[in-house]
């Protein structure tokens, strides 16, 4: 085995803010000798000493590039999550599971190789009414249901457990993460917070569970240089209602009809804001918790920040501009809850002080009588000084 003070790790997907900073992390490290990153496109960050490696993943030929630089460790990040993203539903097929297919199938030859870390995503339990509260790493999921994103995570998954049946010397760690919020990252979910107003599905409030970029590089960082064999769940501690959600970001809710989501999703996904696909309408309907217990005992690894800092955290680093100030909506919160419990206390009446209040309101919002006019001296009514209404002026 490799020593851990002279690893040689490679790490794909780098135009990504969590392989950007996963390799700015890895550049710091003094037990890395060699960092290289593989993508189509360019670095999302700069680089110091990390090796860019311009290759597709779809190629046979990516298997020179793990045999040249003499990798230990193989970290896969380079999964497309929307079809904006990837240039289509069928391209982005194509680079998460075509790429990954071809990527591991390298590995699989690579003598050097020792250490495999595969991104997948919590997508993968889908959102449905039936779901239970919690989906551990062992809850049944039958792929072939899912769409989209989850699908391709589905099969990206199988991928590398495949590996791991052909190669036993291998560790490998998969790490399905929650729904990734922060400064850098840009996912539909993060840009559905930046919109003005929120379309939300009447009746409907689903539990959300986030997972802040932060923790999400320290346990891709620890799983690539420690070691962690097996299948995790990755997310902040507790949730936040969508509900919630909205009111922290200070955005308008709109609830809509269930029938109008999909008309509403196309308009946005055509208007370049949100693109929104079917298993992400879902999540709106019905959300999704992940349990993080072995992610705690087995990794050692508890996050930084629970679902609702994360949320928080994102909301002010990105800038994301109220309508209503959380503030004003806390105050009449509470205002509100201080009078159904007043109420409550007297019988379902309203309590005396309620009453002068009100009464007093009434009172200030209540427009002055109209004044008469008042005849002055000269012929004039008092008030704009036109001529009134004198006797010696009538036909």
């Amino acid at each position: 085995m490799a020593d851990e003070h002279g690893r040689r790790i490679l790490v794909t997907g780098i135009s990504g803010a969590l392989a950007g900073a996963l390799v700015q992390r890895l550049e710091a490290d003094d037990r890395v000798d060699y960092v290289g990153g593989v993508d189509l496109d360019d670095p999302c960050v700069p680089l110091e000493r990390a090796e860019f490696i311009r290759a597709d993943l779809r190629n046979p030929l990516v298997a020179r590039v793990i045999e040249s630089t003499g990798v230990d460790t193989l970290v896969h990040l380079a999964l497309v999550t929307t079809p904006a993203q990837g240039g289509g539903r069928a391209r982005m097929k194509e680079l998460n599971v075509i790429g990954t297919m071809q990527l591991l199938a390298a590995a699989q030859k690579a003598p050097r190789l020792e250490r495999v870390v595969v991104r997948s995503s919590t997508a993968l339990y889908g959102s449905h009414y039936r779901d239970p509260a919690l989906f551990g790493e062992d809850s049944t999921i039958d792929v072939s249901s899912r769409a989209g994103y989850a699908k391709d995570a589905g099969e990206v998954e199988g991928y590398a457990r495949g590996l791991a049946r052909r190669r036993p010397d291998l560790t490998l760690t998969l790490l399905r993460l929650a729904n990734t919020v922060g400064p850098t990252v840009e996912t539909p979910l993060t840009r559905y917070f930046q919109l003005p107003v929120a379309p939300t599905v009447l009746g409907y409030d689903p539990r959300l569970q986030l997972l802040h970029e932060d923790d999400a590089v320290e346990v891709l960082q620890r799983a690539t240089m420690e070691g962690h064999p097996g299948l995790y769940n990755v997310a902040g501690p507790g949730i936040v209602y969508l509900s919630q959600a909205i009111r922290l970001a200070g955005k308008v809710e709109a609830p809509l009809p269930r029938p109008l989501l999909p008309l509403v999703a196309g308009w946005l996904r055509s208007a370049g804001l949100v693109d929104f696909s079917p298993d992400q309408l879902q999540f709106l309907l019905f959300g999704r918790v992940a349990d993080t217990t072995r992610l705690q005992r087995t990794f050692g690894f508890m996050p930084e920040h629970d679902t609702r800092t994360a949320l928080t955290d994102f909301l002010a680093e990105r800038a994301v501009e109220p309508l209503i100030e959380p503030e004003r909506v806390e105050e009449l919160e509470a205002r509100l809850l201080g009078l159904a419990r007043r109420t409550l206390r007297t019988g379902g009446q309203p309590a005396p002080g309620d009453r002068e209040d009100r009464a007093a309101s009434r009172a200030t919002a209540r427009p002055p009588a109209p004044q008469e006019p008042v005849a002055t001296p000269g012929g004039h009514d008092g008030i704009d000084g036109r001529p009134g209404d004198r006797e010696g002026d009538r036909p």
